[in-house]
């Protein structure tokens, strides 16, 4: 088996991801990246899934994106309950560049050529670094700037969701055997991993099941404030 470096974070989509790569017949070696976020129970979740899903090993790595903080996710900026326009204060800065450098390391130490990783951008946040043209020009980073990409056999980056919507991730998912319940995608999780029901990441995966068809196996902390289906398009929108 060729060994793959699977971005997990914990949450609905890179659960599906790591799946995913497993059915192609990778040897995952999990990677979570704690980077001060407040919604630390994911990194739980993370191990959760990881273990779940048959990855051969899991690691954590810390970076602290706190200290520069511009973030709702990382400094003292509220979660917004509501869409709106341009990119969201939950964005954090050059997280998945980082993350994805940091994958970038791990697989050169491993002598993996293939990296996963669960951005998606059809039914998402509006983050920049979710997006094909990223994925690409990363990529072609990864080849110019290691050991691996100038002498090896090069280095690929996988985004095998990023063209998908949140109903066809959850439909790829129990068609993988992922258990939605382990995962926590809410920006303001409590300690238990429990949902809040208000914020953009709860409102897109609550869109996902309800287009799929499909019961919501989310724990929320209390009883969400979510939108019928056909209105949680306009309220991620903000119209």
């Amino acid at each position: 088996m060729k060994n793959a470096v699977v971005l997990v974070s914990g949450g609905m989509d890179s659960a599906v991801t790591l799946a995913i790569a497993r059915e192609q017949g990778f040897a995952c070696h999990a990677l979570s990246v704690a980077y001060g976020q407040r919604h630390t129970s994911e990194l739980t979740a993370a191990a959760r899934v990881a273990g779940q899903l048959g990855a051969v090993a899991h690691k954590t790595v810390q970076v602290d994106l706190r200290s520069i903080g511009g973030s709702a996710l990382t400094d003292d900026i509220e979660v917004p309950e509501a869409g709106g326009t341009g990119i969201p204060v939950t964005y954090v800065p050059a997280r998945n560049t980082i993350m994805l450098s940091i994958a970038l390391g791990w697989a050169e130490v491993l002598g993996a050529s293939d990296i996963f990783c669960g951005v998606n951008a059809v039914d998402y946040s509006g983050y920049p670094d979710c997006r094909p043209a990223f994925i690409e020009a990363f990529e072609r980073l990864a080849n110019l700037a290691t050991k691996a990409g100038v002498e090896g056999a090069g280095i690929r980056v996988h985004a095998p969701l990023i063209q998908l919507s949140k109903a066809d991730i959850v439909k790829q998912g129990l068609r993988l055997g992922v258990d939605f319940a382990a995962t926590v995608s809410c920006y303001r999780a409590d300690g238990e991993g429990r949902a809040c029901g208000h914020c953009d990441a709860c409102r897109l995966r609550a869109q996902g099941f309800a287009a799929a068809g499909v019961p919501d196996p989310t724990r929320y902390a209390a009883e969400p404030d979510l939108p019928a289906p056909t209105e949680l398009e306009t309220w991620r929108r903000g119209a």
